[in-house]
């Protein structure tokens, strides 16, 4: 009635004046717990004068038998939140609630409510609550004093925050204020099995460290608290104390901190010094961070610098000497002090590196030894990355500019040392002086680029020759005429030189040339100079006569992918690129086949399937970052070449007889194979850029997918065809390739001599559809999953559907622009798994191995989560796989249960004996990777709950004595872990 307007509340107060006014307490609870609850329905449509004489009725029960108290309370509530509240109502209910309510007598939610009338009045009668000035702050330090549920806590916590954020008049309080909230503190709390508050430790700590470090006026009492804490040895409790003085570093000052600096620095050493804990020990380092820090930004006077000064010079007087000490344990914790100290501002970096880096200089000549060396060495480089911090080498602070001859020397020794492990530290710490501009002098980057050059080609251990390279990679974008004028003219000179005595070594040097030189394309101008060697080389391998030349293609190819990718970010440096050598690729390869078709023997090497599917990323990376502008520029004469035999955009064009992929004739199979080329290029374009006479194109791969006798050019085919067919525009045109494209399979795929094509096309043009979500996939899969109960072909679509869940690594993905919806995964699954289940119970006994393999692959490249729910219907059907004689079956399934154990193991535990059985069975397999796979899933059986596993414990583990025996090493590798676990089941601790 009040609601819909028939009554007034004043109404409803009259109506229930028999109840509110009896002299029983329970009644007189009654009638005002339905009037509160009313109220809270309806607080909205209240007027102003009925507020006033609903909160001086409210008040004056306050004083009523502690049974009417919580119903009072609700009723405040509500009324606490009337936007038409009276000015002075609120200051009055506070009031009254401060003197007539003793708030931690109450129960746990009429506690809340009053936390909530508090919150409710903060929020809307902010200035109202200033007025009473540090009463309120006293009135609510007497609400929350020994507050004990977590609940309740957050609330009150928060109040806290906002009386000293909003400045709410603290007064003489300050001290009961922090008392009132520190006493929580280090939280220990552990919520309850199944909590359904969700509150837990963590949102404690966060809330009251959000109060404490709130102002800096806690800080007198806070820091004797935190340093006390700190001292103790319970490790939570440090933990809480280091992130609580982080925090508030952020907002003190010197005068906040002098008094307790040397406790602070004398704690935290020690912790650093003697702790075991990582943890520890990281949050020690922030801290000590922080103070400095905040030190730093306190220096407006000279005292301040003062301070500052004297709390650097005690950290060097407790740190510096250890570093003298590399083989001590004390070193590394020193130095990560120092470290962390310096890494506070550049004011205490060039304090603390004008003591220690002079030092360390003195110390890296006084000891000999690799192993020392190194580790002053890798001190060194942790001071040298704190100057890539603050940018420039600084001129007139000067600390590092002094020692650049003394530094630079170190360096260059380290990289000549014959310490692998000192090499490494000297070639990071060489990355980093090339990173901070103005440091090293012409003549020290000479020498810089010699070094690189040296430990790139000729260091015999692989792991310095990589870091120089990466190393080279990543300084040449900073002083690329450097690099483009010494590095590359040496680089392509070694790599043009005369094959040496030994074999095996010019081969290395050769290969380790290569790599440099793509390695150090992080740069346009570099690109420029590097991208011709790279392609002369590969002319130069293809003209050879030697017979490892395929290898050295591929590995050409291999390079040119790698400074692709690095092209890409770059316009420009992709454009030329592209430019450069999409067409010289082609036209070497169109060179090539013509040479075959004429039976000429140069340039075999170039058409083997391995140089042609190198030369497939190449293209595509060139190609995938292109804008549609450039990419239609391209298009327009790639596709031409293919379907016209248009050369004329080749370079060295002049061929002996016409360039036609798509012609008739066993003489024209070499050229036929380049559509692979071709794939690469047209798959990998941007979506919205449209293909002259795509029409035309899409007839002739279908044709030469379906005919070809070439498995290799047959397979490219389908692929090209199916990745146009994905990004194609939906419409009449699609649907009429398609109709062409079924039309043509489907007979083949009855009988003939391509079966085994249509069946490729098959697959490809459902995994084209099936990404887009087009209507016809289902009708295709459908057609896949009748062919599982073919003998021939069904195992062969039974692994092709791992081809349907797998991303692809050259076609259809994301990365070239493919079409490919969210979940598709998800929803092949929930369209097909049940067909695939219901085919495999109706299928004969010899073809159930083909619906369990299926089954398999889908399950296997499933998100985990989807499979989790999915489990118990499934769970048999993967168990009857296990027995499968198909060792790809089991594979795929033992991979596919090992996660399972892991993530379901309630569900898991149900069957345990089964899992136990094949498991330990498929350890004997014959397959290797069987073997392994068996062995892993025992070993994550102990990830079930262990009264279920502990009757099998002394079975598994004679059985796993067997495979420790096994002739295969990483087979008994497995057999080692997985039985050690089992030993340990049930034992305490684990």
């Amino acid at each position: 009635g009040v609601k819909d307007g028939k009554w007034t509340v004043l109404q409803l107060v009259e109506a229930l004046g028999f109840c509110l006014e009896n002299t029983d307490p329970r009644t007189r609870g009654r009638g005002i717990q339905l009037l509160s609850q009313v109220l809270l329905q309806c607080y909205s449509l209240l007027q102003e004068k009925e507020v006033l004489h609903l909160v001086l009725f409210y008040e004056s029960r306050l004083q009523d038998h502690h049974l009417v108290i919580p119903s009072v309370l609700q009723g405040l509530r509500a009324l606490s939140m009337c936007e038409v509240l009276s000015p002075g109502l609120a200051v009055s209910v506070l009031k009254a609630i401060f003197q007539e309510v003793h708030v931690q007598s109450l129960l746990q939610l009429d506690r809340h409510t009053v936390y909530s009338i508090i919150t409710n009045f903060m929020s809307t009668r902010e200035e109202e609550l200033k007025g009473l000035g540090a009463d309120f702050t006293f009135g609510f330090i007497q609400v929350m004093d020994g507050e004990k549920d977590p609940r309740n806590l957050l609330v009150a916590f928060q109040i806290v925050r906002d009386l000293i954020t909003r400045n709410y008049a603290l007064g003489p309080f300050v001290e009961e204020l922090f008392e009132v909230t520190s006493c929580y503190f280090p939280v220990d709390f552990t919520p309850p099995p199944n909590d359904p508050h969700g509150i837990q430790r963590e949102d404690l700590i966060l809330s009251l460290r959000a109060v404490l470090a709130s102002t800096p006026q806690f800080a007198e009492f806070l820091l004797p608290l935190l340093i006390e804490k700190l001292d103790s040895e319970l490790q939570s409790a440090k933990l809480d104390s280091l992130q609580t003085l982080t925090a508030c570093c952020a907002i003190y000052g010197q005068k906040e901190l002098q008094e307790f600096l040397p406790s602070l620095w004398s704690s935290l050493r020690r912790e650093v010094f003697q702790t075991a804990s990582e943890k520890i020990e990281t949050e020690c380092l922030a801290a000590l961070h922080a103070l400095s820090a905040c030190l730093s930004r306190s220096v407006l006077s000279s005292d301040a610098e003062d301070l500052l000064d004297s709390f650097l010079s005690s950290i060097l007087q407790d740190c510096r000497h250890h570093l003298c000490e590399p083989d001590m344990k004390l070193v590394w914790p020193s130095a990560k002090l120092l470290q962390a100290a310096a890494s506070a501002s550049l004011r205490t970096y060039h304090r603390i590196t004008r003591s220690v880096l002079p030092l360390l200089l003195e110390q890296y000549t006084k000891h000999p030894q690799s192993s020392q060396r190194r580790t002053i060495l890798e001190m060194l480089l942790g001071f040298l990355e704190l100057q890539q911090k603050w940018g420039h080498v600084e001129e007139d602070e000067g600390t590092l500019l002094s020692l650049q001859a003394p530094v630079c020397s170190v360096i260059f020794s380290a990289l000549t040392n014959a310490s692998v492990q000192l090499q490494l530290v000297g070639i990071k710490a060489l990355t980093v002086l090339g990173s901070l501009q103005g440091f090293l002098s012409s003549s020290d980057l000479e020498l810089v680029v010699d070094h690189l050059i040296h430990l790139a080609l000729h260091e015999e251990d692989s792991q310095s020759s990589e870091a120089a390279m990466a190393a080279a990679g990543s300084l040449a974008p900073i002083y690329p005429k450097v690099f483009s004028g010494r590095m590359v003219p040496r680089l392509a000179e070694e790599l043009q030189s005369e094959r040496k005595e030994s074999s095996h070594n010019w081969n290395s040097l050769q290969q380790r040339c290569l790599q440099a030189l793509a390695a150090v394309s992080t740069h346009t101008s570099i690109v420029r100079e590097t991208v011709p060697v790279l392609l002369q080389h590969f002319q130069k391998v293809q003209k050879g006569s030697e017979a490892g030349n395929t290898q050295d293609m591929v590995s050409v190819c291999q390079n040119l992918h790698r400074v692709a990718l690095q092209c890409q970010q770059d316009a420009e440096g992709c454009w030329y690129f592209h430019q450069m050598v999409v067409p010289c690729l082609l036209a070497m390869a169109v060179q090539a086949a013509m040479q075959e078709s004429t039976q000429l023997a140069l340039g075999k090497a170039l058409l083997e399937e391995e140089v042609l599917t190198a030369m497939v990323p190449v293209i595509s990376a060139a190609t995938t970052h292109l804008s549609p502008e450039l990419a239609a520029q391209s298009v327009s004469h790639v596709v031409p070449l293919f379907l016209d035999g248009e050369v004329s955009f080749l370079p060295q064009n002049s061929f002996p007889c016409s360039f036609q992929p798509f012609g008739d004739g066993e003489c024209l199979e070499a050229q036929r194979r380049l559509v692979t080329l071709l794939m690469a290029f047209i798959c990998s374009l941007p979506r919205n850029v449209s293909i002259p006479q795509q029409e035309w194109l899409l007839r002739e791969l279908l044709a030469l997918s379906c005919s070809c006798n070439c498995p290799f050019t047959a397979t490219t085919a389908a692929k090209c065809f199916a990745g146009l067919v994905n990004k194609h525009p939906a419409g009449q045109q699609l649907d009429e390739i398609l109709q062409l494209a079924v039309n043509r399979m489907e007979p083949s795929l009855v009988e003939g001599p391509h079966r085994m094509q249509a069946l490729t096309l098959l697959l490809w043009v459902t995994k084209a559809l099936v990404l887009r979500y087009h209507p016809l996939s289902s009708c295709l899969t459908d057609k896949l999953l009748g062919l599982l109960g073919n003998t021939e072909l069904g195992p062969v679509v039974a692994d092709g559907f791992s081809l349907l869940m797998v991303e692809s690594p050259d076609v259809l993905h994301k990365g070239c622009h493919a079409d490919v919806r969210i979940m598709f995964r998800q929803r092949f699954f929930t369209d097909n798994v049940p067909k695939l289940v219901q085919g495999f119970h109706g299928a004969g006994p010899d073809v159930k191995a083909n619906y369990l393999k299926g089954l398999s692959h889908v399950l296997n490249h499933l998100p985990k989560p989807v499979l989790v729910t999915e489990l118990p219907t499934l769970l048999s059907l993967l168990l009857e796989a296990l027995s499968c004689s198909d060792h790809v079956v089991q594979l795929s399934t033992l991979s596919c249960l090992q996660p399972l154990l892991l993530e379901a193991p309630q569900i898991m535990s149900l069957h345990v004996d089964t899992l136990v059985t094949k498991f330990l069975n498929l350890t004997s397999s014959p397959t290797m990777a069987v073997r392994i796979a068996a062995l892993r899933c025992a070993h994550a059986l102990t990830c079930l709950p262990t009264p279920v596993l502990l009757p099998y414990k002394a079975r598994v583990i004679r059985a796993l004595a067997k495979p420790l025996d096994d002739k295969k090493r990483l087979v008994r590798k497995e057999a080692v872990a997985a039985r050690g676990e089992w030993f340990l089941l049930g034992s305490l601790g684990r």
